[in-house]
C-alpha cells in the first residue's frame, strides 16, 4: 500500500495530465480546520491542499466530515478553528457567494434547476447582478459546444434527460469562470456513456489549470482519472494516496479502517413468480412526471431482479405503483397469486411485501420521529403482534432497533435517537434494515446503496443476495451499474416510463445498458 499519513504535512501531488506539478503555491490550503456541532466533532485538525490543475479525489465514508469541509470550503459554514489560504493568502469565505468570487464552483449532486425556466433562464439566475446577458444564449452555446457538453439555451429544463440537467448544472458554474470545482457524486444520475463524457470533460478543465476537487463512493473512477487523493474517516484525514497506485479493496480499506468483505453473489434457482405486474399503466403525477406504460415483470421467489436507469424515467412512478402509494388496477400487480393493484401500502405489507423508498428522510422514515416509533409505523398494521387490541409494543419495537443496529452497524448516539439525528449514511443502513428484519416474501428497495461507504454498501448488498436465496423475491431500482452488476439475476431497464424485457445478468454489458437507459427501452 502506497498510503502515507498527512499529519504534519501533506504528500506531493502526482499529476497525470493535469498542471498540479506538486510544487509550487497550491490553489487551496485548507489547515488544521476543526468544525463542531454541539458535543459532534464533525471535522478534527483537517488539512487539505489542492494543486491548479490538478483532480483531486475527497474519500470517506458515510460521517467522516467529507460534506462539513466541502460546507467550509464554499462558504456555507464557517470552522471553529483553522485556516484556508487562497493562492497562498489566507481568506474568510463568508458566504458561497464569497466563494464564487474568488473562483470556487460547486457542482451539487441534488440539482437547483426551475423545470419550467430555460437553460438559459436558469443559467442567467445564477449569474452576478449586473451581467451583461444580451449574448448570454450564444456564450452558452460556445462554452458547452467547447467543452463536450451541448446544450440548447432555448431547451426547457422539464424536456431534458438528467444527464443533460447535469450538463446545465457544470455550464452554469464555468461561466463564473472558476479555478476550483467542487463536484459531489457527479456520476450518480449518469448512463455509462455520459459518464465517459463528463471523465474527458474534468480532463480538459483540468489541463487548463482548473482544479477539481471530486468527491465519489466509485472507486474504479477515482482510480481512472484522479491524480490525488485524501482520504478521511471518522472526522481526521487518515492517509493521502496516489490512487492509480492502490485498488479499489486498498481504497476502501482506506476509508472504512477494515478490509471490505467481497459480496458472496451466489446463484439460485427461482421459484414459482411472487410479484407480477401485467400491463401496468399509470398516468403521470403533476406536469413534469412520467407516465408508466404497458409495464410486464415478474420477480420469482429466490431472485433479485435489478432495474436500471437514469433517474427521473419513472423509477418514483414505478415504486409508488408497486407499494400501493398510488392505487390503480387490482390485476396490474400480483403478489403471490392474489391481485393487489388496487391496495394501499398497509394492505400489501399484510400479505409480506416490504418496501425501502429512494427517499429516506422524510419518505422511507419521519425525522421527528424515534427509530422505534419509525418501526411501529411500519409495522402496526402487518398482523406480527406490534400493536393490537389498542395497544403498541414499544418495547418490541425497540428490539427491533437494536437487532437492525447490530446487523448493519447503524452508528448513532442515544439508543433510541430522532430519526433526523443519524447520518444519511447510517439512516439508510437502518431503513434498509428494518425492512429486511422482516424476512418479507418481496422486497422492493429503490437505491439500496445511494450514498453510503464501501463497508455499508457490502453489508447491504450481501443482505439482499442473503434474503432471496431464502426464498423471497427481491426488486432492486437502482442507478449504480456496478451495484446491479454485483447483486442481479435479471436486469431490466426503464426508460420514459417504458420497461424493456429482463434479461439474464451475465448476459448483459454496461454498453447495452447504457443504450436502452438512452431510450432503447422504449423502441422494444
Amino acid at each position: 500500500m502506497t498510503a502515507t499519513s498527512t499529519q504534519p504535512g501533506p504528500t506531493p501531488a502526482r499529476p497525470r495530465g493535469g498542471r498540479g506539478d506538486g510544487g509550487g503555491v497550491p490553489l487551496l490550503d485548507a489547515r488544521h480546520i476543526v468544525k463542531r456541532f454541539g458535543a459532534t466533532t464533525a471535522n478534527d485538525d483537517v488539512s487539505l491542499r489542492v494543486m491548479p490543475g490538478e483532480i483531486h479525489a475527497l474519500l470517506g465514508e458515510n460521517g467522516a466530515g467529507k460534506s462539513t469541509l466541502v460546507k467550509i470550503l464554499y462558504g456555507a459554514l464557517q470552522p471553529n478553528a483553522g485556516e484556508i489560504l487562497w493562492k497562498g493568502q489566507p481568506v474568510v469565505i463568508a458566504s458561497p457567494a464569497e466563494a464564487r468570487a474568488l473562483g470556487i464552483g460547486m457542482v451539487f449532486q441534488h440539482f437547483s434547476l426551475f423545470e419550467a425556466l430555460t437553460v438559459a433562464e436558469n443559467i442567467a439566475l445564477a449569474l452576478p447582478k449586473g451581467t451583461d446577458t444580451r449574448d448570454l444564449s450564444a456564450t452558452i452555446a460556445r462554452v458547452s459546444r467547447d467543452y463536450g457538453l451541448p446544450l440548447d439555451p432555448a431547451s426547457r429544463i422539464a424536456d431534458l434527460s438528467v444527464g443533460e440537467r447535469q450538463r446545465v448544472e457544470i455550464v452554469r458554474c464555468l461561466l463564473q469562470n472558476p479555478q476550483l470545482i467542487i463536484m459531489d457524486e457527479p456520476t450518480s444520475v449518469l448512463t455509462p456513456q455520459e459518464a465517459d463524457q463528463l471523465f474527458e470533460t474534468l480532463k480538459r478543465l483540468a489541463s487548463e489549470g482548473c482544479a477539481i476537487l471530486y468527491i465519489s463512493h466509485r472507486l474504479e473512477e477515482v482510480r481512472a482519472i484522479c491524480h490525488h487523493a485524501t482520504i478521511m474517516r471518522r472526522a481526521k484525514v487518515v492517509a493521502e494516496t496516489d490512487p492509480t497506485a492502490e485498488t479499489v479493496g486498498t481504497l476502501a480499506r482506506l476509508m472504512v479502517g477494515t478490509a471490505v468483505d467481497a459480496v458472496n453473489r451466489t446463484r439460485g434457482t427461482p421459484g414459482a413468480p411472487r410479484l407480477v405486474l401485467s400491463g401496468l399503466d399509470m398516468p403521470a403525477l403533476g406536469a413534469f412526471g412520467v407516465p408508466l406504460r404497458a409495464i410486464d415483470l415478474a420477480v420469482s421467489a429466490g431472485e433479485i431482479v435489478a432495474i436500471a436507469g437514469v433517474a427521473g424515467n419513472g423509477q418514483g412512478e414505478l415504486f409508488d405503483a408497486i407499494s400501493g402509494e398510488r392505487p390503480g388496477r387490482a390485476e396490474a400487480v400480483v403478489i403471490d397469486g392474489k391481485p393487489v393493484g388496487h391496495l394501499g401500502v398497509n394492505g400489501r405489507r399484510r400479505l409480506g411485501a416490504a418496501f425501502v423508498p429512494e427517499e429516506r428522510l422524510g419518505h422511507g422514515a419521519v425525522p421527528s420521529l424515534k427509530l422505534s416509533e419509525n418501526v411501529v409505523l411500519t409495522r402496526h398494521g402487518t398482523g406480527e403482534g406490534i400493536a393490537a387490541r389498542g395497544f403498541t409494543r414499544f418495547g418490541l419495537a425497540g428490539r427491533i432497533v437494536e437487532a437492525v443496529t447490530q446487523r448493519f452497524d447503524v452508528r448513532k448516539g442515544p439508543a433510541d435517537p430522532e430519526a433526523r439525528s443519524l447520518s444519511g449514511g447510517n439512516l439508510q443502513k437502518f431503513v434498509v434494515g428494518r425492512e429486511v428484519d422482516r424476512t418479507p416474501g418481496i422486497l422492493v428497495v429503490a437505491q439500496p446503496t445511494w450514498g453510503v461507504d464501501a463497508g455499508a454498501a457490502a453489508v447491504i448488498r450481501q443482505a439482499l443476495i442473503d434474503l432471496a436465496r431464502a426464498g423471497s423475491a427481491v426488486l432492486v431500482i437502482s442507478q449504480d451499474l456496478d451495484e446491479i452488476f454485483e447483486i442481479a439475476d435479471r436486469i431490466a431497464v426503464i426508460s420514459r416510463g417504458h420497461l424493456s424485457p429482463p434479461k439474464d445478468a451475465d448476459a448483459m454489458t454496461r454498453e447495452e445498458i447504457g443504450l436502452l437507459m438512452a431510450g432503447g427501452a422504449e423502441k422494444r
